[in-house]
C-alpha cells in the first residue's frame, strides 16, 4: 500500500525526468510569445491611433488561432505523435515572426494581425501537444504538480516579455509618425525570435523524447475501439473546464493588454514604468505556481482553484473601486492569483479520460480562444464607460472559475473500461 502511494505521487514515470525537462523548456517559449505580442496592443494603439476595442483585435488575431487550429492539432497528434507536432508548432511560429519583416516595413496593420494570427498558429499546436504530454509523464495524481511546474516556465517567459518590450519595442508615442522608428522597434525583435526558433526546432528534432503509448491512468484504445467514437461532450466535467480555460484565458489576457494604458492613468508617468510593473503582474504568476506545486501536495486542485478565483474577484472589485497605488497594486496582484487556474482547469478537465485525452486537450485548447473574445468586450466597454467599469467583464470570469474548482470540476462521468 505504502508503495502504490509512493508511486501515485511521483513526479515522473520511471525514465521520463529529462523529456519532462526539455518539454518544460518549450513552455518558456510560449509563455515569453504571448506575452511579447500582448506588450503590442499599447505600440500599434499608438501606431494607428485606434480605440481600445480595436487594439484588441491583436489578441483577438492571436487567441483566434486557438479556435481554429486546437483541434486538427489533436488529429495531428494522433497521426504524427507528440514530438513531430511540437516541432512543426515551432517551424510555423518561424514563419509568423518572419512575417513581421513586410508589416512593419509597410507599417500594415491587417499584416500585423495575418503575422500574429500564424505566430498563434504556431503556439497553439506547441500548447495543445505540450500540456497533454506533460500531464501524462508520470501518474494522474501528480499531473497537475508536474503541469504547474512547466507553467511557471511559461510565467518565467511572460515576465520577461514585458522587460523586453519595453526595452526595444515600446517607444515614445511622439517618435511613432516615422514607419522607420515602427521598422526598428518591432522588425528586429522578431528577426531574432525567429532565428532562435528556428535552432529549438531543429534541437528538438534530434533530441530523444519518448513515444508515450500507455501509463495506468492515460491507457491508449486499439483502432476500432468503440470508447474512441464517444463525444467528447458527454463528459460535463471536461465541457465545463472549457468554459472555465474561456473565461481563464481572456480575463489574463485582457487584464495584461489594458495594464499598461490602466496604469499610465493611474499616474504612472513612461510606458516603460507601466511594461515593469506589468512584467510584476507575470512575476506573480510565476510565483504562484512555484508554490502552487507544493501547495497541491496537501491542498486539492479545485479547492485550491475555488479560493484563488474568489480572491482574484475580489482583487479586481478593489482595483475597480479605488485608484493610484491600491488600484494598480490589486491589479498586479491577480497576476499571483492567476498563477494556478491554468494549469489545475486543464488537468481537473480530462481527468479519466483514458483514451479521450486528446480529444478532451484539443475541446480545452479550442477554449483558449476566449482570449480573442473577452479582450475586445473589456475594450468595447472602456471606449464607452471607462477602464475601471470594465472590469465587471473580469470579476465575471473570476467567480466562474471559483465555481468550476469548486463544483463544476467534479466527474459525473469517466471512462473506466
Amino acid at each position: 500500500m505504502a508503495t502504490t502511494t509512493k508511486q501515485s505521487s511521483a513526479l515522473t514515470s520511471p525514465g521520463y525526468l529529462v523529456p519532462f525537462i526539455t518539454v518544460t523548456a518549450l513552455f518558456f517559449i510560449f509563455g515569453f510569445i504571448t506575452n511579447l505580442n500582448m506588450a503590442l496592443v499599447p505600440h500599434l494603439k499608438n501606431i494607428f491611433t485606434l480605440p481600445y476595442a480595436w487594439a484588441m483585435l491583436v489578441e483577438s488575431a492571436f487567441f483566434l488561432a486557438y479556435f481554429v487550429f486546437s483541434a486538427p492539432t489533436s488529429k495531428l497528434i494522433e497521426t504524427i505523435g507528440y514530438k513531430k507536432t511540437m516541432v512543426v508548432s515551432l517551424f510555423i511560429q518561424v514563419i509568423g515572426c518572419l512575417l513581421f519583416i513586410p508589416a512593419a516595413k509597410l507599417v500594415s496593420f491587417p499584416l500585423f494581425l495575418t503575422a500574429i494570427f500564424i505566430v498563434g498558429a504556431g503556439v497553439t499546436a506547441l500548447q495543445t501537444s505540450a500540456n497533454p504530454y506533460v500531464s501524462i509523464l508520470g501518474p494522474e495524481g501528480s499531473s497537475s504538480i508536474r503541469l504547474n511546474l512547466a507553467q511557471a516556465f511559461n510565467s518565467i517567459g511572460g515576465t520577461l516579455a514585458p522587460i523586453v518590450a519595453g526595452a526595444y519595442i515600446l517607444t515614445d508615442p511622439a517618435l511613432l509618425t516615422s514607419p522607420a522608428v515602427v521598422a526598428d522597434t518591432v522588425r528586429v525583435p522578431y528577426m531574432l525570435i525567429a532565428a532562435g526558433l528556428l535552432l529549438l526546432g531543429l534541437a528538438v528534432a534530434f533530441m530523444h523524447l519518448p513515444h508515450v503509448e500507455q501509463t495506468q491512468a492515460f491507457r491508449p484504445a486499439k483502432e476500432g475501439d468503440p470508447i474512441l467514437s464517444r463525444s467528447i461532450w458527454g463528459y460535463k466535467h471536461t465541457v465545463l473546464g472549457a468554459l472555465g480555460i474561456f473565461f481563464y484565458v481572456g480575463v489574463e489576457v485582457g487584464l495584461a493588454s489594458i495594464a499598461v494604458n490602466y496604469f499610465k492613468l493611474q499616474g504612472i508617468s513612461t510606458a516603460k514604468t507601466a511594461s515593469f510593473l506589468l512584467s510584476l503582474y507575470w512575476f506573480g504568476a510565476l510565483v504562484g505556481r512555484l508554490l502552487g506545486a507544493g501547495i497541491m501536495t496537501k491542498v486539492k486542485a479545485g479547492k485550491l482553484l475555488g479560493i484563488f478565483g474568489i480572491t482574484a474577484a475580489i482583487l479586481i472589485t478593489v482595483s475597480m473601486f479605488t485608484s493610484g497605488e491600491v488600484a494598480i497594486a490589486t491589479l498586479v496582484l491577480c497576476g499571483f492569483f492567476n498563477s494556478v487556474m491554468f494549469p489545475n482547469i486543464f488537468t481537473l478537465g480530462i481527468v479519466g479520460l483514458g483514451p479521450l485525452t486528446s480529444k478532451g486537450s484539443g475541446l480545452i485548447m479550442t477554449a483558449v480562444v476566449g482570449g480573442a473574445v473577452i479582450p475586445p468586450l473589456i475594450g468595447f466597454l472602456a471606449d464607452r464607460m471607462g477602464v475601471q467599469h470594465s472590469f465587471i467583464v473580469p470579476m465575471i470570469c473570476y467567480l466562474y472559475i471559483a465555481y468550476y474548482g469548486l463544483w463544476g470540476s467534479k466527474p459525473t462521468r469517466t471512462i473506466t473500461a
